[in-house]
């Protein structure tokens, strides 16, 4: 139904003349005629009957008016939702319970006024589809792995690295250790079963083992955090890798160690990417937040990325 001639509808009863809906709507008095006159075609009633005042609702047009009214009140917040600067701030992260979703917590505490949506998509290119289609306004995501191209109407710039740590349960070989190097953990089986192939962290995680010779296993389904920290509590042969700013919360028998891993520290490279042409007004603010953050100390012995992560 064209929501233009349900307006003129609404407006032409309300003035009770086509003449005054005509100067209300700012188009002529015929083009009054002719929207009713579609709108009547459309939904095969007489809408108007003709008086020496001017014109006045049928019974079916006194009928449809409640309904015509509602439809533009829903166009109208339909409208409203998306409009820019009267909708929230869309950002994704990759982990709800990690650094970015932290860092978006703090944005809001220092920007109250800014509405916020955060959410979790699958990889980057599932997000990079949705900031080219506006579903979303920023995303955080490790850029330049191969196969992911990004189009030249994302823009990004890498704002943070998340050093990763070792897991383990009470009974792992490492379990005593103060910290653990890279070169240390050949031989240790590492159990991540979140890994997607074909998705970014997929692609860190396999370089990460390409250059240390470690084993990673992503056997098993994924039945989210809590289950992994059960199997990891229990079973001394396995560990795994979180990022040491990730919030975890476990029953007190489980005993899991968090080990800083060294030598260097592994750590998980995050950009924010946005459409150049995204005009939310609070997407600057952000990268403004984002931009003045502290920088952490330097690693001793520095810190591993990919070779594929772009420097900024």
């Amino acid at each position: 139904m064209d929501l233009e001639t349900v307006r003129t509808f609404v407006t032409a009863a309300d003035a009770g003349q086509f003449q005054e809906a005509a100067a209300e709507l700012a188009v002529s008095q015929q083009a009054v005629s002719k929207r009713v006159a579609a709108l009547e075609r459309e939904l095969g009633v007489r809408l108007f009957t003709r008086t020496p005042r001017g014109a006045e609702p049928t019974i079916d047009g006194q009928a449809f008016l409640p309904h015509a009214r509602e439809l533009l009140r829903v166009a109208d917040r339909a409208a409203l939702s998306v409009r820019v600067g009267r909708r929230p701030l869309r950002v994704d992260v990759i982990n709800l319970r990690g650094a970015a979703s932290g860092l978006m917590r703090d944005f809001h505490r220092l920007h109250p006024d800014v509405e916020l949506d955060v959410l979790k998509l699958f990889g980057i290119d599932e997000a990079v589809a949705a900031l080219r289609s506006g579903t979303i306004d920023a995303t955080f995501r490790a850029v330049g792995a191969p196969g992911h191209p990004l189009p030249a109407d994302i823009a990004s710039v890498r704002v943070f690295d998340e050093p990763l740590q070792l897991l383990t349960g009470p009974g792992h070989a490492l379990a005593s250790a103060r910290s653990v190097s890279l070169p240390e953990l050949a031989g240790h089986r590492i159990w991540m079963p979140g890994i997607a192939p074909g998705t970014e962290w997929a692609a860190y995680y396999d370089d990460l083992v390409a250059q240390f010779g470690l084993t990673i296993e992503s056997t098993g389904p994924n039945f989210g955090s809590d289950a992994l920290l059960d199997t990891i509590a229990d079973t001394p042969a396995l560990a795994t890798f979180m990022s040491e700013q990730t919030r975890l919360v476990w029953p007190t028998g489980h005993g899991l160690r968090r080990i800083p891993v060294t030598g260097p520290v592994p750590v998980y490279p995050h950009s924010l990417l946005w459409h150049r042409d995204n005009p939310h007004p609070a997407l600057a603010g952000l990268r403004a937040h984002l931009a003045a953050l502290p920088q952490a100390p330097e690693a001793p012995d520095g810190t591993w990325v990919p070779p594929w992560t772009p420097s900024s």
